[in-house]
């Protein structure tokens, strides 16, 4: 469940008085504004990730709803909804990233701010009285929940008080109107690849995506990329269980292009690259392109993807935030629980230098953006998120970055 990242040097801008590094994570970038602080992982996907093909989460808890509680003890009140109750490794996820909000509370010098951590029990009703009983003592804006089908509960409430939401779902449906999601999108991945491989002269491409949910994302992003820098797509297919068939028909349009995109999970990966080369497709003669859900051994191990580009935050993020909350914890975080903690440091932040409006949708979505574990990131008028990826290589060892995160966002 775990994956990679952390800034490997201090970002660069205005620094509050006395803050060290780690604490000065919350300064807008370009002004004196803050910044806060990943692909999409597998373990990502289990949660808060609409597009997976495993089990939905469980209806009903494992065990009894957790008490409410505070961490901090500022005056500004923010709300954390999380399923610490919920059954099997979502409540194990929601753990790893309350622990990772109070370590930001803690790594933040002297925050005004206090945590209202509420247990959503993992449903819809858990989580609308989680946000009920935090904006009635007073939460000026909610960090959480991680369902994607808690959010509109949710969001329901905080709009009845005119009070912004940062969740942490990767459905760009429940986005907008107040409700902004702090987490790895794969348009995202999808734009910054195709960006770097036009820019290597790969403009021809063949396509191979799932049949589901988040190969239906993807097929939309890509269509729209692609053209947009310049390039054509060759040839484009859906796969299910049958792989082969698609497979074929792809391997026999190869040669006019000069990039194949092949956006699953590293299982799927393998097998699509597999039935590929059974189809008689020789990989090592054109470009292999993918998004963050390649970081993973299976992939790394494949002869087949060795070289195979993709988009992801740096790894070298999450290594640093991973080697300081093993030291506090004594266990390894989950791949989301950057998402909490940067969520906790943007707020600590926006809290510090923001007065009045800090939690407006002007300062949310401020397109330069903010700073993070992860890199840049930054809030969309429509609730979305960009953020700035490195692009990494397939190799045996693991994913070696050939392209470097960006350090601003055009326009």
């Amino acid at each position: 469940m775990v994956g990679p990242r952390d800034p490997k040097s201090p970002v660069q801008g205005p620094r509050f008085s006395g803050a060290t590094r780690r604490s000065a994570l919350g300064l807008l970038l370009g002004t004196p504004l803050l910044s806060a602080c990943a692909g999409v992982q597998q373990s990502l996907s289990q949660f808060s990730n609409p597009f997976s093909s495993s089990s939905p989460p469980p209806a009903q808890p494992a065990g009894p709803p957790q008490q409410a509680t505070t961490a901090g003890t500022g005056g500004v009140k923010v709300a954390v909804i999380l399923p610490l109750s919920a059954a099997g490794n979502a409540g194990l996820a929601a753990q790893s990233m309350r622990n990772a909000a109070e370590m930001a509370l803690a790594e933040f010098q002297n925050p005004n701010i206090q945590l209202l951590i509420k247990d959503d029990n993992g449903s819809p009703q858990g989580a609308q009285a989680g946000a009920q009983q935090a904006v009635d003592e007073g939460a000026e804006i909610i960090l959480g929940p991680l369902f994607a089908q808690s959010v509109p509960a949710v969001a329901q409430v905080a709009r009845t008080r005119g009070i912004s939401v940062m969740a942490f779902s990767t459905d760009s449906s429940i986005a907008g109107r107040g409700v902004y999601l702090l987490s790895f999108l794969p348009e995202s991945d999808v734009n910054r690849i195709i960006e770097y491989s036009a820019s290597i002269g790969k403009r021809s491409v063949a396509v191979l995506v799932p049949d589901n949910a988040y190969g239906n994302v993807v097929e939309a992003a890509v269509k729209a990329a692609v053209p947009r820098r310049g390039g054509r797509i060759v040839a484009f297919e859906k796969y299910g269980a049958d792989r082969a068939t698609p497979a074929r028909t792809v391997a026999q349009q190869l040669g006019s292009a000069d990039a194949l995109f092949v956006a699953d999970d590293g299982d799927a990966v393998v097998a699509v690259a597999d039935a590929m080369t059974a189809a008689g497709a020789n990989l090592r003669n054109i470009q292999l392109l993918g998004t963050g859900l390649w970081d993973s051994p299976r992939v790394y191990a494949s002869p087949a993807l060795q070289g195979g580009l993709y988009a992801a935050p740096d790894p070298a993020g999450f290594r640093a935030f991973s080697g300081r909350y093993r030291t506090k914890y004594g266990a390894e975080p989950i791949r989301t629980a950057t998402l909490a903690y940067d969520a906790v440091a943007l707020v600590a932040a926006l809290a510090r230098t923001q007065g009045t409006t800090r939690f407006s949708s002007d300062v949310l979505t401020n397109p330069s953006g903010f700073a993070g574990i992860d890199g840049l990131f930054r809030f969309r008028a429509d609730g979305t998120n960009e953020r700035g990826l490195a692009v990494m290589k397939v190799t045996t060892g693991g994913g070696v970055a050939v392209a470097g995160s960006p350090k601003s966002f055009g326009a």
